[in-house]
This record gives C-alpha cells, structure tokens and sequence, in this order.
C-alpha cells in the first residue's frame, strides 16, 4: 500500500524516532509498504517518520545511482535501530533531496565515511562501515531518525533563500506526483 509522505514542517520529522523490537505490529506490511511508497516516489531511501511513524526504521535501495556510483548496484537495505558510530574522512559535498521536501535540491556537506550499528527486518545485528554514496544516503535517512532534515544541514543564507519555498510545502502549496501529508492541514485537523 502507498503511504502518504509527511512534509516539511510536520512534528513527526521533528522527533527522535523511537527504537523498536522484533514485536512491533505490522512490522512486515510497513517495511513492504515503506518500501512500494519509495519507490513509487522515485526515492532512493525513506525513513519511518517520513511516513508519519516516529520509530527507527530505514528502507535504501541505492540502486538508482548504480550508472555513477558502481557500488550502489544491488545495495538495498532495510535497517532498525541503527545507531551511527563513526564518521570520518574530509567533508564532500554533495546534491541532495527529499521526497518530505519536494522540487528542493542542494548540496550538502558531509564525512565520506560511516561506522553504523543496526538490525535488519529478522533482527540480525549488523556492524558495518559504508562510504561514498552509500554511506550519503545513509547519513541523509538516518538524520531522520535525529529528527533533522538535510534543509537544516545547509548555511544560514541558503536557507533563508528557500524560506518561502519551504512555507509552501508546508502548506500543501505544491505539485507532487505521490500522496503527501502537510503540517498546516494536520495543526488545522488537531485543533
């Protein structure tokens, strides 16, 4: 099923998300939900509280990029509770988007190198390093679960330039091609 992507300004991509255990209802239909919504919206990556569930899960199949980047071939991931340990290497940037933040792309900064802890969706625990556009996009979902958003991660100057763009998504002001769920419509709803 296609799940609604939360957009810029909603309070659940402002959480930490919360970790869970292999218990958790549903786990499986949300994975496989997760990801249909990605990849129905052209994402690369998509994390829990992108779709309005504040727990610590990633979904990545970095296989878009696999023309550029021969290391994404075939990298698709599910991650619960990652924990990132490590980051090092100098800073690159690089252009990055979200589908909670539609038709905005910038170059943000970031370690090429990842130390990660986390299980996949039979919770075997995993502790592994990923760099280049793999450990990127990793970075990109994981700050999801920190309840930030690349747009925060950019110079004052440059946000203040997307300041009204940003006010617009937040409103439900914009065109997008996949079911979104916006802040203004859910703080009129929850009055």
């Amino acid at each position: 099923m296609l799940l609604p992507i939360t957009a810029y300004g909603h309070p659940t991509l402002k959480k930490i998300a919360q970790d869970i255990d292999k218990d958790y209802p549903n786990l499986d239909v949300i994975i496989r939900d997760m990801f249909e919504t990605m990849y129905f919206s052209k994402g690369v990556g998509l994390a829990a509280p992108q779709v309005d569930l504040s727990i610590r899960l990633l979904t990545i199949d970095a296989s878009p990029y696999a023309t550029d980047y021969p290391e994404a071939k075939d990298f698709k991931k599910v991650m619960i509770n990652a924990r990132i340990i490590e980051e090092e290497g100098t800073e690159w940037s690089f252009n990055e988007g979200c589908l909670s933040v539609p038709d905005i792309r910038e170059d943000v900064v970031r370690k090429p190198k990842i130390r990660i802890q986390y299980v996949d969706e039979n919770f075997q625990a995993y502790d592994e390093v990923y760099e280049g556009v793999r450990a990127r996009i990793i970075q990109h979902e994981y700050d999801h679960l920190q309840g930030v958003l690349f747009v925060e991660r950019l110079t004052s100057l440059k946000k203040m330039l997307l300041k009204r763009k940003l006010t617009d998504i937040s409103k439900g002001n914009i065109k997008v091609d996949y079911r979104m769920k916006f802040p203004f419509l859910y703080r009129k709803k929850n009055k």
